[in-house]
């Protein structure tokens, strides 16, 4: 029995291998932050294997060093473009935790180990802080006269004006800053073909869907015949930068507008000052069909690190995953995987998961478990809208749209289906599950209870209290007792021990208190659930409760709202919960953990 990565060799990640391939040139030069593993859950992998297979010779450039461009100079200047990403995650985020502290670990590293040599000696990250702009800055300095493009989760958000954690303060678009040619935000695919497209046939790249471009005052005039485009109807322009940083109230009002564009998928075009240029988003890519997002993953993946890079973290943690559905109708207030990702709900078809569930199972190392059928929410998967959509979005609150259609039957079909596979002795969903949903697909819930359940179910209440529900644009807190009742209730009727729930809460969001964090204990205490998963609110940037956070204010009525943003404050919430659940720590074993 073969493995797929023996006969479909990963992206070449140095020229030498490049020449080894019979090439003289690249098309392509693809930067990341992280180490490569040829696995579609990997975006610089997914984009990487997209272009090959439409005859691109594309090459990768891996965690180079930046503090020269020699990593770069290693490659001739690539013919088509250059395409920079900070990696699977934000860089600020992969850097450091929400309070601000240097992380340790780097699950999109070797080793797990974030730095260059060994983790003790810490002479240089081997990811930059706002990886974008430093990549940028170097790729320019070792090619000339190419494009630089610039995508992936980091660029995507911080795509304008944003919020910066680490520097805790409000930063201009990353496309200015860095002073790349074109940003693709969300997914990418359709918008970076275009993009090889237009380089191979040398033409420009304004107007691509899915893109933003910087321009000066007279290219404003030039393109759109002003310099003034408030004036126009058929553009929205947000608040500049300057007036944003001048009063942090016009933030909150730049991110509704976003918010409210994004989701109508409106055909405007959207503008906002940046000092001295202007930055142009066009309009996002019609949502993908189930036949684009099948060919997609049908791609030859090996599914593993390539050879240089081994033992990944985040690779062991998706290794035997599948992905069955992309985008998220849900607009969580402190999400954004509805900015990046888009809000249209597109499902794979079940020939197309049972295939790549076939393959996996095939595989040399393959340990008999799919670890999970997912994606940003596993049971958002078969939905769709029963008028074909609306400017809204809205899919889940303040409850499930009467217009939103479960297929329950579809995802049972294909549990089945995936279960009846040879080699396969187990398959689990591992990926978040919307309780609401679940309880209106009864027949699907019964049956994820019954087998397909990792030791627990993994649900987001996020919180109990319904002032901070609300804020997070959350379903009211009677939404959870329904959900774990029935859970138990279910578990009893096939005789199974009582179902073990693993809530993901958060503490510390906009608006939040002390008093609140005592109801939210409360509350889990008398459903005798165990806050094992919590975290301080992160406002990290293309999220509507950053902003809330930067200006102090509600969404809906900009009425002011406690933000607690100190290290005490936010440390008065987390020893409210684990207070308890925890027994207190003796100082022999305070003094012991603090020493090691």
């Amino acid at each position: 029995m073969s493995s797929p990565a023996t006969c479909t060799p990963p992206l070449p990640v140095s020229w030498e291998e490049c020449r080894s391939r019979g090439w003289s040139h690249i098309d392509v030069l693809l930067v990341t932050g992280d180490a490569y593993v040829d696995h579609p859950s990997f975006g610089i992998a997914l984009i990487g294997r997209l272009l090959e297979s439409r005859g691109y010779k594309t090459a990768l450039l891996i965690q180079p060093r930046f503090d020269n461009a020699e990593d770069f100079r290693a490659y001739p200047t690539p013919k088509l473009f250059c395409g920079i990403t900070a990696g699977n995650l934000d860089s600020i985020v992969a850097n450091y935790t929400g309070n601000g502290k240097v992380r340790e670990k780097d699950a999109y590293s070797e080793g797990g180990n974030p730095w260059h040599g060994k983790s003790h000696e810490k002479k240089e990250r081997r990811r930059p802080d706002r990886a974008t702009i430093i990549y940028t800055s170097l790729a320019r300095s070792a090619f000339n006269n190419i494009p630089i493009v610039l995508g992936g989760v980091e660029a995507s958000l911080r795509r304008f004006v944003h919020y910066d954690y680490k520097q805790a303060k409000l930063r201009a678009s990353c496309l200015t800053d860095a002073k790349a040619d074109v940003l693709v935000y969300g997914m990418g695919e359709k918008s970076i073909i275009e993009i090889a497209q237009r380089c191979a046939a040398k033409k420009p790249l304004q107007g691509i869907a899915g893109t933003c471009l910087r321009l000066t005052s007279k290219e404003m005039q030039e393109e759109y015949g002003t310099s003034n485009p408030a004036s126009s109807r058929e553009l929205l322009v947000l608040p500049s930068y300057e007036k944003i940083v001048a009063d942090k109230r016009t933030f909150l009002d730049a991110e509704i507008e976003i918010d409210r564009h994004l989701r109508a998928y409106s055909a405007r075009l959207i503008l906002q000052k940046q000092q001295n240029h202007w930055v142009v988003q066009f309009p996002q890519p019609k949502p993908l069909s189930t036949e684009e997002l099948d060919h997609f993953y049908a791609l030859p993946f090996t599914r593993q690190p390539h050879p240089r890079s081994q033992d990944i973290p985040a690779h062991r943690m998706i290794a035997d995953s599948v992905t069955i559905v992309r985008g998220c109708s849900g607009n969580c207030s402190f999400c954004a995987i509805t900015r990046h990702q888009g809000p249209a709900i597109t499902s794979r078809s079940e020939k197309s998961i049972v295939a790549e569930c076939r393959r996996l199972s095939s595989m040399d190392n393959f340990s008999g478990t799919i670890s999970d059928l997912g994606g940003p929410t596993a049971n958002l998967y078969g939905t769709r809208c029963s008028i074909g959509s609306c400017k809204k979005r809205d899919c889940l609150y303040p409850e499930p749209c009467p217009h939103l259609e479960i297929d329950e039957e579809l995802f049972l079909s294909l549990l089945s289906k995936v279960s009846s596979l040879e080699n396969v002795s187990h398959l689990f969903i591992s990926s978040g599950l919307r309780m609401e949903l679940l309880l209106k697909s009864p027949k699907l819930m019964r049956r994820i209870i019954k087998q397909h359940t990792p030791g627990s179910i993994k649900i987001a209440p996020e919180h109990t209290d319904d002032e901070i529900l609300e804020l997070m644009h959350k379903e009211s807190s009677g939404l959870l007792e329904k959900f774990v009742n029935k859970c138990r209730e279910i578990s009893k009727e096939i005789g199974k021990k009582r179902i073990e729930l693993t809530p993901y809460i958060i503490l510390s969001h906009p608006g939040s208190t002390p008093a609140h964090a005592k109801r939210l204990a409360t509350d889990l205490k008398k459903l005798g659930l165990k806050a094992r998963k919590f975290q301080d609110f992160t406002p990290t940037p293309g999220t509507l409760s950053t902003a809330m956070y930067v200006a102090g204010l509600r969404p809906d009525n900009k009425k002011k709202i406690v933000v607690p943003k100190n290290q005490s404050e936010r440390m008065k919430e987390r020893k409210i919960l684990e207070s308890h659940f925890h027994k207190p720590e003796s100082k022999a074993k305070a003094t012991r953990r603090k020493q090691k």
